[in-house]
């Protein structure tokens, strides 16, 4: 159920990956890198966030948000940055530098990008750096849910074929091989995917849309809401779904996901909307799709959430087509 859910959101939200760079590197050295939002056009075009991750695949490095404690990373280490935050990686904790924007734009060259840096210390480290894009508005609870730095040891990403794929991604970075762009891409969401199912294995008691997901009664509710989202719930009618009280189930959703249930399932019929007119669908065909009886009621929920009249919105975004 947990996974139907997310997988649900995940296919919503339209991820796709790239691997970028490839580090050779020796120390002392440092790379700052800017908001995600600067460089989102260059490294995923068309993506409406872009997530940067690293993988350090020999040696051990440090990284940080800025503003925040460094963290050591291992040989074998996963970090990544899921709300787009200006962040160092460093031969040592406390360096900085400025980061260079013209190094994101792409080239003729195949991906990834290999370079080597640093002052020619003896300590040496390769760190693989990739990019994921994805969908965050009208609504994306997934990203909402994840903490500015996610860090993934080498000791957990041993468990599990999560390090099968680290290695995988390893070795077809310098392998050469026909394909090995379009390969690195689909595995650095596979570790997304995967990265994403380890915390929430772990996620500690707290509030927030994973918590809610990984809750018996709540994760009910939401997994009802994500198999039918058409259909004409009411607080009443997912609560006798679910097998609880409204006031319990209502109040319960409110607190873990942090908006009552109807207001949830309006702001992801409006996701799946605008996946739909993205696509090209009819306004009329979307509008049923999504649970509305009338064009013209889709239309008021629709521009009362994300601001503008579906038919306005698309244009905006450059599909002509409904």
């Amino acid at each position: 159920m947990t996974e139907d859910v997310l997988s649900d959101v995940l296919r919503a939200v339209r991820l796709t990956g790239a691997v970028y760079f490839d580090y050779e590197l020796s120390s002392p050295w440092v790379a700052e890198a800017p908001p995600s939002r600067e460089i989102a056009a260059a490294v995923i075009p068309g993506a409406q966030r872009v997530i940067e991750y690293h993988l350090v695949a020999r040696g051990a490095c440090w990284a940080h948000v800025l503003g925040q404690e460094s963290v050591r990373l291992g040989e074998g280490d996963l970090i990544l940055f899921p709300q787009g935050d200006p962040h160092v990686l460093a031969s040592a904790p406390g360096l900085r530098a400025t980061p260079d924007l013209a190094m994101y734009a792409r080239s003729s060259a195949p991906l990834p990008l290999v370079f080597e840096r640093g002052g020619g210390g003896p300590q040496e480290a390769r760190v693989i750096c990739g990019f994921l894009g994805c969908d965050d508005r009208p609504f994306n609870p997934l990203l909402d849910a994840l903490p500015r730095m996610l860090h993934v040891s080498s000791a957990v990403a041993g468990d599990g074929w999560i390090r099968t794929l680290l290695m995988t991604a390893v070795e077809e970075s310098r392998g050469g091989r026909p394909g090995a762009e379009n390969i690195l891409s689909r595995l650095s969401e596979l570790m997304f995917v995967e990265t994403i199912r380890r915390y929430l294995e772990r996620l500690p008691e707290q509030a927030g849309w994973l918590a809610g997901l990984r809750d018996a009664l709540v994760g009910r509710a939401l997994a009802a809401i994500h198999a039918a989202p058409g259909e004409p719930w009411t607080v009443d009618r997912l609560a006798r779904r679910v097998g609880a009280s409204r006031s319990v189930l209502a109040e319960r959703f409110a607190a873990l996901v942090g908006q009552p249930p109807m207001h949830y399932l309006t702001m992801w019929r409006m996701q799946l909307a605008s996946r739909q007119l993205l696509g090209g669908a009819p306004i009329a065909e979307v509008a049923p799709a999504v649970g509305y009886e009338s064009e013209a009621a889709f239309s008021r929920a629709f521009k009362k959430i994300v601001g503008q009249a579906p038919a306005t919105w698309r244009r905006s975004a450059g599909v002509t087509r409904g």
